[in-house]
């Protein structure tokens, strides 16, 4: 199996095997991919991830051809000719191409006419001779001329479309020319929900080449009753492939046969292929559009938290008031309350006395504001009202409340708080957001974080499986302080999993902060195995050795501490001294077991230890030109964050309730990434449809 893996992915066998191996023995991605470089060659996650679905997919085929070769074994038609090419055949097509003489089905045209006695006269209608009457040979078998022909050609049909070398022609001409197309279906035309389809009313692509959301909003249309949708190659072609094949002459019988291929083409072959190839196009745009969701979900884990800062945190509302409340650095909820600063109530003098005196009681750092309804105008009460009462130093942010809801409402909420509504949770979780984004969105379905493009309409078990494995990579990635970390965040360090995270708070609840990452394995159910796969991804601020506070694993300390004791000082002295960790030769350091690769990691962790990887949260106000889409107008400048990006262009929030889009031909080549702060031009607005175009400045 390395070796197949290897074809398909690229990667060299000896790698392959070196993954499978150390899966084998109980290893995570991420822990192979940062502490095993020396086995692998220095894979990275994405090639580790490669390698195993490539394992999954090989298993599948595996478990595929037993259940082949059972079914044709029973009926008694398994040649060892026949084994054979079962066994050497790794493609999902050709496998079942294979199989489909023999596949259990429902009684055919074929069939029937097989009980009919027909089969002589087909393969006699099959052979061409330019000696054989048609309609003599047919009026032979006791019926209608016309339909014992028809009879035949049914059979024949069949044959056609159980050819290996007719169904690799019609793909070979799907490959080539097959264009899917889209059409509304009249009868909603008038349908108010089908207008969103309107760019799909008369669509058409090369399969080959088009855009993978465009093939998922084809198919969503398909689905919800709007549109028909269709993938069709070059029929005549296709006809001229399959005639040179099947057709051996101009006599009476090869257009008996010319029929039958025809027939066997439109109503087995096309409609079978397209089926076939209908998947592949659907699999590859699910690929893809998980990839933009993976990697716009990174993104968002990835953004810059303000750090252990007390936070005032408002969910605003214009009817139902601004739910606030204030929360301790390490984010306990300290206070809760509503205040009305927005219309219809406008009570701006008590709301402003409600703010000042939990500004200073709470001695509040932040402020964050949620960014959906009521948002812009809570955040002009609250700026107008810190400059009123001379407030400086208390920083406003608007915060992403995508997700917020499903977080408030869910069960990780009404365990964290059973004793407080959902608006109360949701606006905590608002202000946790702004402290720690990572901590706070890996407690909710990464599909409700609001980016990506169809994730409803693609593969959900891939979806899960790939959003799951991004969540891991950067939860590992940035490292968790196992002495503040939530069990949800500890729940994807490598090796834990929902069991032992549980473990690790209520001994942390019940013994007190861990010392030093060894106290680790006084936890129940966290045994050596498991601890060699978290360990370094687990930090522990007060320990008295530096590393337990450092991406450097527990099974490297002593080779750090030989480098200290080589250049005549502690590790926390080689920690703090560039000179001497410049002095290193890492050389002279290489083993067996070590390799170039993890010591240049160590040098590199010993540089800024425990360092976060996502930068700082940065101050940003919305122009106060615009509140509502209705006051945009063309050519306008407005600052703005980009908050989605998928395959067509980024999203950008102007604080207008209605995020514009910049598409990819407006970008000027500049690669834009979730949160970031930019300038954009209007470029158009369609009220109507809610749509605002835009292009980067």
């Amino acid at each position: 199996m390395e070796n197949l893996i290897a074809q398909r992915t690229g990667i060299a066998a000896k790698q392959v095997a070196a993954v499978l191996a150390l899966m084998e023995e109980g290893a995570t991605v991420p822990f192979i991919a940062r502490y095993r470089k020396e086995r692998t060659g220095s894979l990275d996650e994405v090639q580790i991830a490669a390698i195993l679905q490539e394992q999954e997919k090989l298993e599948e085929i595996l478990s595929r051809k037993e259940t082949i070769l059972h079914t044709i074994e029973e009926q008694g038609k398994l040649t060892e000719e026949l084994r054979k090419r079962i066994e050497e055949t790794w493609e999902t097509a050709a496998l079942e191409d294979l199989y489909l003489p023999y596949k259990p089905h429902r009684k055919t045209r074929a069939d029937m006419a097989r009980e009919k006695g027909l089969e002589p006269l087909a393969k006699q209608l099959m052979s061409q001779s330019p000696t054989l009457n048609p309609e003599q040979a047919a009026g032979r078998f006791g019926m209608a001329t016309d339909e014992a022909l028809q009879g035949a050609r049914d059979i024949i049909a069949e044959w056609v479309n159980e050819s290996q070398n007719a169904r690799n022609a019609i793909r070979r001409e799907f490959d080539y020319s097959a264009v899917i197309s889209s059409k509304v279906v009249k009868t909603k035309l008038a349908d108010e929900d089908a207008q969103q389809y309107k760019d799909y009313f008369d669509a058409k692509d090369r399969l080959s080449r088009i855009q993978s959301h465009r093939l998922l909003a084809m198919r969503r249309g398909e689905a919800e009753g709007f549109l028909r949708v269709d993938i069709s190659p070059d029929q005549q072609k296709a006809m001229e492939k399959l005639e040179r094949i099947f057709i051996k002459g101009q006599c009476k019988s090869s257009l008996q046969v010319e029929m039958a291929v025809e027939d066997a083409y439109k109503r087995l072959l096309k409609p079978s292929i397209e089926t076939e190839y209908a998947a592949k196009a659907k699999e590859k745009a699910d690929e893809e559009a998980i990839r933009v969701f993976a990697d716009n979900a990174k993104q968002l884990l990835l953004a810059a938290p303000l750090g252990q800062k007390r936070v005032l945190a408002l969910d605003p509302g214009f009817k139902t008031g601004c739910k606030l409340v204030c929360l301790s650095a390490q984010g306990d909820l300290l206070h809760h309350s509503v205040i009305y600063p927005v219309p219809p109530k406008s009570d701006i003098a008590g709301a402003t006395r409600e703010l000042n005196m939990l500004i200073n009681r709470y001695k509040v750092e932040a402020i964050a504001i949620g960014n959906g309804t009521a948002s812009r105008e809570t955040e002009s009460f609250v700026r107008k009202a810190l400059d009123g009462l001379g407030i400086e130093d208390v920083d406003v942010f608007v915060v992403s409340e995508s997700g917020a809801s499903v977080y408030s409402a869910g069960a990780v909420a009404r365990e964290e708080f059973p004793n407080e509504d959902v608006t109360v949770r949701g606006a905590v979780s608002i202000g946790r957001r702004l402290m720690d984004p990572l901590a706070e969105l890996v407690k909710i379905d990464p599909k409700s974080i609001g980016v990506g493009q169809y994730q409803h309409d693609v593969d959900q078990t891939k979806l899960k499986n790939a959003l799951t494995m991004t969540v891991e990579s950067v939860v590992n990635n940035v490292g968790v302080d196992v002495n503040t970390a939530s069990k949800h965040l500890l729940t994807y360090i490598s090796g834990l999993g929902p069991a032992i995270a549980q473990n690790i708070v209520n001994y942390r609840a019940e013994n007190g902060p861990f010392a030093n990452r060894k106290a680790l394995l006084k936890v129940p159910k966290l045994g050596a195995k498991t601890f060699e796969q978290a360990a370094g991804f687990l930090r522990v601020s007060g320990s008295k050795n530096p590393l337990d506070n450092s991406a450097v694993h527990p099974e490297r300390y002593a080779l750090v501490e030989q480098m200290a004791k080589d250049g005549g000082c502690t590790v926390d002295e080689l920690i703090k001294n560039e000179e001497k960790r410049q002095l290193i030769d890492i050389k002279r350091y290489v083993s067996a077991e070590v390799g170039l690769p993890t010591l240049r990691d160590i040098l590199k962790e010993l540089e800024k230890p425990s360092r976060d990887p996502r930068g700082k949260a940065e101050v940003f106000h919305f122009s106060d030109e615009v509140h509502s889409i209705e006051d945009l107008m063309e050519g306008m400048v407005l600052p703005g964050i980009v908050t989605n990006l998928t395959a067509f262009g980024a999203f950008v929030d102007l604080g207008v309730h209605q995020d514009g889009l910049i598409h990819v031909s407006q970008m000027r080549g500049k690669k834009l990434v979730l949160g970031q702060q930019i300038e954009a031009i209007v470029t158009g607005v369609d009220l109507a449809r809610r749509r605002i175009s835009l292009k980067i400045k």
